[in-house]
């Protein structure tokens, strides 16, 4: 089993370059079962998630072709309306097929999704809003069965914001008739992205990016180009280890429109942003201070980005106090971190950090994905060495993350089995 090895304790100066946004892909993809004809695709990051996804694509027997960042679609074969469980239990987002496949064929069997244990994410909200567009859905040996002659416009109230809800709920009201209007829709940017996707097929959408989202059904999709969004989590995730580790990045094929709040809060942290067209640049000449964060739906503080912040305030000026609202279980790295030496105390959902003037590099093992790129920061910033376990968490949703670093000046090794 792979695992990084980081060689902590030095600043990080140079260039990167974002990757296409692994949230906004996986919904892009599955869309291309709404038509019979090819979707083209270009800057698909190559991760571990994208190809699970298109596994499972080719096993509804769709046609995939990749060449490096594009992959060319074709779902005109589609046979199978069902999603098995050995593809499906490693990946959440695999639910988003269902409402592709029922809205196009009429029916899908999905199994129940697994994925990082973050906490709960049910798919009641997918299931709610699809009954109200007139769909019969069961629970049967722990897959979602529904069925549905032609799906109807219908007016769905969200009980929570949720963004699989949200693209879901969207992608099958493309091909229902009438219109569906969706209330306390999640306003996330690859929400956007994937709307924009759905119109260059041929979907009649307004509203997305707002919490209301109307979509005017049509009789079918069509074919289509369309280019993935930048990453924000990854551009994120790198401008947190230059803010903790010291030193200049600069990011090149961002979109700094979507990063307000992490940007807000690495300036508040002391460093220096500068951000102009898809670049955007950083520089931290001195140790951070510590800043509060409370995670919550876009356009607030993204919970993707919580154990990155955290990992920062570890070695801050002063107490960050860090809420999550979103997952129960977001704070599993909280312990891996503390044998780092961080000084963390949870109470409930809020974690108090006290920074330390350093931490120490250790063993420490990933719980999920993002606490993996928490403790790949830890990592650069504590003495020695640190080697982090069970980093297939990484890759499902970081694209070459160590070679990324090296280009920084960072010392990462990835290695197999021990070190």
């Amino acid at each position: 089993m792979d695992k990084l090895r980081i060689e902590g304790g030095r600043p990080l100066r140079g260039e990167v370059a974002v990757s296409g946004a692994k949230n906004a892909a996986l919904p892009i993809l599955c869309a291309g079962l709404l038509c019979a004809g090819p979707l083209a695709l270009g800057n698909v990051p190559q991760l571990h998630d994208v190809a699970t996804t298109l596994k499972l694509l080719r096993r509804l027997g769709a046609t995939v072709e990749r060449d490096g960042e594009r992959v060319l679609l074709d779902a005109a074969g589609v046979g199978s309306v069902e999603a098995p469980y050995e593809l499906v239990r490693t990946m959440r987002a695999s639910i988003l097929v269902l409402g592709p496949l029922l809205a196009r064929f009429g029916e899908a069997r999905v199994s129940l999704p697994g994925g990082c244990a973050i906490g709960q994410r049910p798919v009641d909200q997918h299931i709610k809003g699809l009954q109200a567009m007139g769909a019969q859905i069961s629970i049967e040996h722990g897959y979602v069965v529904a069925k549905a002659s032609r799906l109807a416009g219908a007016r769905i109230v969200t009980d929570m914001v949720t963004v699989t809800g949200t693209e879901n709920l969207m992608m099958a009201a493309t091909l229902a008739d009438g219109e569906t209007v969706i209330e306390n829709a999640a306003r996330e940017p690859e929400v956007v992205d994937l709307a924009a996707a759905l119109v260059a097929m041929g979907a009649r959408i307004e509203g997305a990016g707002t919490d209301r989202i109307a979509v005017r059904g049509v009789g079918r999709l069509h074919g289509a180009e369309h280019r993935v969004m930048a990453d924000r989590i990854e551009a994120g995730t790198f401008l947190c280890a230059v803010a903790a580790a010291g030193g200049e990045i600069t990011l090149t094929g961002a979109q700094p429109a979507t990063m307000d709040a992490t940007l807000d809060k690495l300036r508040e942290a002391g460093a220096t942003i500068e951000a102009a067209g898809d670049h955007i640049r950083l520089s931290m000449k001195r140790r951070p201070r510590a800043v509060n964060v409370r995670t919550a739906p876009y356009p607030a503080f993204a919970t993707d980005m919580q154990a990155q912040l955290m990992a920062l305030d570890c070695i801050a000026e002063g107490t960050g106090v860090v809420t999550e609202t979103i997952f129960e279980n977001r704070f599993m790295h909280v312990l891996e971190l503390q044998r780092l030496g961080a000084d963390i105390v949870i109470e409930g959902s809020t974690a108090v950090v006290r920074g330390m003037p350093k931490l120490s590099g250790a063993a420490v093992m990933a719980t999920d994905l993002r606490a993996s790129a928490g403790l790949v920061i830890a990592g650069l910033v504590a003495e020695g060495q640190t080697v982090i376990d069970r980093i297939y968490h990484l890759d499902r949703g970081y694209e070459r993350m160590e070679a990324k670093l090296g280009q920084l000046g960072a010392r990462v090794e990835r290695v197999t089995g021990s070190p």
